[in-house]
């Protein structure tokens, strides 16, 4: 399919799902919005796909929502959570329903569901000179895209109240000590590094990752005796797959596994 607003190239098990519309600093649109659930439908449907690296276009990550877009309203009532059900919310449940793991390689601002997107991502690392901003307060609203789930398990209650209420700009680094992402690096080294964290998942275990994936999603909701039956029943499943066989062969004759995904 042919997008406007992002662009999406897939080689070797691994999709690269870009942002693009750098002159905005890939402000969400309605226009791009619907493309990305549109996309991420067909990632989670292309059994060829094994891992997703998410980036923005030019100097930008995601500036938030795109206040400016002509298609914001079409001359109706501005309905803010009617927009949230219809377009932003589907994507992040795709997002964190996907199973297939997602790293986010935060190139520059990420400030609105911008930083939501990159904490619905699995694994986030940013560029040194990038920075995180929940902005919604500086213009009347509360934090969506999840982002009132996401802070608090984050950071805790406290910092994530001042995040949202206060709304102040963090760097990459303030965002790493605080568990935000899992990593930050030097400008120029972004997107190799992203690359090789994305391709590392790619050429993982599939199964065992998915299930990862699904059983930390579960955790939230669950008791811990909830939870050790989830694993319990995730482990079985896995411990009859072909992975699994290969990732003790390979251990036992000290080489490297080559997973297939089954």
């Amino acid at each position: 399919m042919t997008y406007e607003k992002i662009q999406i190239t897939k080689a070797d098990g691994l999709a690269t799902l870009t942002l693009n519309s750098p002159d905005r600093l890939n402000a969400v649109s309605r226009k791009m919005i619907a493309e990305l659930k549109t996309c991420w439908e067909d990632l989670a449907a292309d059994g060829s796909v094994r891992a997703v690296l998410l980036t923005g276009a030019g100097r930008g990550f995601c500036a938030g929502a795109d206040l400016a877009d002509p298609d914001r309203e079409k001359g109706e009532v501005a309905d803010s959570g009617a927009a949230l059900e219809k377009f932003f919310n589907p994507v992040i449940r795709l997002m964190r329903s996907i199973p297939k793991p997602i790293v986010a390689a935060v190139n520059g601002p990420a400030a609105g569901v911008g930083m939501s997107f990159a904490l619905a991502a699995d694994i986030a690392v940013a560029a040194k000179s990038a920075t995180f901003l929940q902005a919604f307060a500086r213009i009347g609203l509360l934090p969506d895209g999840g982002s009132t789930w996401f802070l608090p398990r984050l950071v805790g209650e406290q910092r994530a109240r001042a995040l949202a209420m206060l709304a102040p700009q963090i760097t990459a680094q303030q965002a790493k000590d605080w568990g935000l992402i899992w990593d930050v690096v030097e400008d120029g080294e972004l997107m190799k590094s992203a690359n090789e964290l994305a391709r590392r998942l790619a050429d993982g275990p599939t199964m065992s990752l998915a299930r990862i994936k699904e059983a930390m999603g579960r955790a939230s909701g669950n008791t811990l005796s909830q939870q050790l039956d989830v694993e319990r029943d995730f482990q079985r499943e896995l411990g009859r797959s072909e992975d699994f066989k290969e990732g003790v062969a390979a251990f036992l004759a000290k080489r490297k596994p080559a997973f297939k995904g089954k």
